[in-house]
């Protein structure tokens, strides 16, 4: 009996503990849901920069191989460039990626490398010729250690590198010295007119060896960097500011350098990529093997740091948020100083908190088209709502008044987004959708269609689609410029009508139709035009229901 009793108490006990004992930790952290992290790709060569293309895939430097990686998840990387002239030995190789905020115009990709010619440089190549590598800086010191190596465009729409000392202490306090610096340039690598100091790239110095770079929602830039054998950092960073390596490591005595919001043991640490979401900075450690979590204050200071993912993956390097709202990052245990898995390198993906969420936001409505010219036009919506919050738009694109497939080419997170680099005389149609913190896609938009100004002679014309509804539309304005040197007459603007359409009514213009081709001469009174000077007309059609094609072709003489 007195067994029985002794047992049954040692059973209430034990369930006591159960009912009482806490989680070992809170599931989500600064927006994330760390205990949902997956393997998205394995088997690259030591990844060391992530970034991500307008549709969304990613680009993957590897350092020791030189190789630009294109990844998805759960499919295998495949090769789209090899950077030439790669040096990889110790910390050094193919380093930082970025890719063009005007991508689907340009088509640049920027990659910051130790050379063959023993310098750190900066390229850019585009993937459709990656052999063709135009080098826009040169002449970074270099060494087997402390390279730095990230590279980002920031909020400004300029491009931001960090570079090491080079194994130099020096390098980094002397301003005649690109080594030891967080460095600032346009995208062809001149120096920006807005930098702390003339003439020069430098925008903030006295660094050892950042490699890692964000922004947060106010435009406040930070970096991590490695300390010595004391502390690591994040900081944040200021124009021209001072941050006190050599003469100190962590917290600086003296009032002329700036201090860094956070400190670690480097053992806890050695911080790597950095990216930032939802008040949170998200830093990569790679001696530390996890993710530390650090909070921001409205002042930008920082808050109490969270371990994550502690051991789980084994050394971590990259640190960004992808277009989809989840956080990806990279292992590095092929890099000579991990214990590599078979399945190593990584890319580890951690979803948003209230993964469960799968309701889409709304459509985007009100989409029109303004500033049309005969390579761009500019986009504005209204904002689509969601139960969790709108994280961004993609912006998608079809070629000609029908058919066709829509494309993303490029990404907004506010309700108005620039498509330059089009072709001129060229009609295009336009949606948008929103996305959500769980990666959930909204219906598409209305579609917008604009139709680029036709160049040659000395008069150009741009419609733009007012109005639609099932059965019609207006096409309003349509603008027609005096591009010539001198004063005009008259003018003459024709354009195609969609089978089946009809002009139904105009205004500021004489509408003649032959077939299908409508011809629009000037009024009385705006025929005469200077230099420079414009006027406009519009009119109206009919279509049969369920048609969504308008007019194309516009030409002025």
């Amino acid at each position: 009996m007195r067994r029985s009793r002794v047992i049954s108490a040692l059973v209430l006990a034990l369930l006591a503990f159960v009912v009482t004992a806490p989680g070992a930790r809170a599931q989500a952290v600064g927006g994330f849901d760390f205990d949902r992290a997956e393997v998205a790709v394995t088997g690259l060569q030591v990844p060391w920069a992530i970034a991500f293309l307008p549709d969304g895939g990613a680009l993957v430097s590897e350092r020791g191989t030189g190789r630009i990686m294109q990844v998805r998840p759960g499919q295998a990387a495949t090769a789209v460039a090899t950077v030439s002239g790669v040096s990889a030995s110790g910390e050094s190789g193919l380093l930082g990626l970025a890719v063009s905020p005007s991508y689907p115009q340009d088509g640049w990709v920027y990659a910051y490398f130790t050379s063959t010619a023993g310098d750190n440089r900066l390229v850019r190549l585009r993937l459709s010729a990656p052999q063709t590598q135009q080098v826009i800086f040169s002449g970074v010191p270099s060494a087997t250690i402390h390279d730095g190596g990230r590279l980002a465009f920031g909020p400004d729409g300029l491009l931001y590198l960090s570079t090491g000392d080079a194994n130099n202490s020096a390098n980094a306090q002397n301003l005649d010295s690109p080594a030891g610096k967080i460095l600032r340039m346009t995208p062809d690598g001149g120096v920006p007119s807005g930098n702390p100091f003339p003439g020069s790239r430098v925008y903030s110095y006295g660094h050892r060896n950042v490699q890692g770079l964000a922004w947060d929602a106010q435009g406040r830039m930070y970096a991590s960097e490695f300390g010595q054998n004391t502390w690591d950092e994040i900081n944040q960073i200021v124009a021209g500011g001072n941050y006190g390596w050599p003469t100190c490591e962590g917290v600086c005595s003296g009032t002329s350098f700036r201090n860094p919001i956070v400190t670690w043991p480097t053992a806890e640490a050695s911080p790597s990529g950095l990216a930032y979401a939802n008040g949170t900075l998200f830093a990569a450690a790679l001696r530390g093997q996890r993710v530390w979590a650090v909070p921001l204050t409205a002042s930008g200071t920082a808050g109490t740091p969270v371990s994550e993912l502690q051991g789980d993956y084994g050394r971590l390097r990259a640190s960004v948020v992808g277009p989809d709202g989840w956080l990806w990052l990279s292992t590095s245990n092929r890099d000579g100083r991990g214990t590599p898995v078979a399945a190593d390198d990584r890319i580890i993906r951690v979803p948003p908190s209230g993964g469960t969420d799968t309701t889409p936001p709304t459509a985007p409505t009100g989409l029109t088209a303004s500033g049309t010219t005969s390579g761009g036009t500019t986009l504005a919506w209204t904002a689509a709502t969601d139960d969790v919050g709108v994280t961004g738009y993609d912006v998608l694109r079809a070629t000609g008044p029908s058919g066709g497939t829509f494309a993303q080419v490029g990404t907004a997170t506010g309700t108005s987004y620039t498509d330059s680099g089009l072709a001129a005389g060229t009609t295009y149609r336009y949606q948008v959708r929103a996305r959500d913190a769980a990666g959930n896609l909204s219906p598409v938009s209305g579609t917008v269609t604009v139709t680029t100004t036709a160049t040659g002679g000395g008069c150009a014309v741009t419609a733009t689609t007012q109005t639609q509804w099932g059965g019609g539309y207006v096409i309003q304005p349509v603008t027609v410029t005096n591009n010539g040197a001198s004063a005009t007459t008259g003018w003459t603007v024709t354009f195609t009508l969609p089978a089946g359409h009809a002009v139904t009514g105009s205004w500021n213009a004489v509408l003649t139709v032959s077939g299908q081709t409508v011809t629009a001469r000037n009024a009385a009174h705006n025929g005469a035009l200077g230099p420079g000077q414009s006027t406009t007309f519009g009119f109206q059609a009919s279509r049969p229901n369920g048609d969504s094609q308008v007019p194309a072709g516009y030409r002025c003489s």
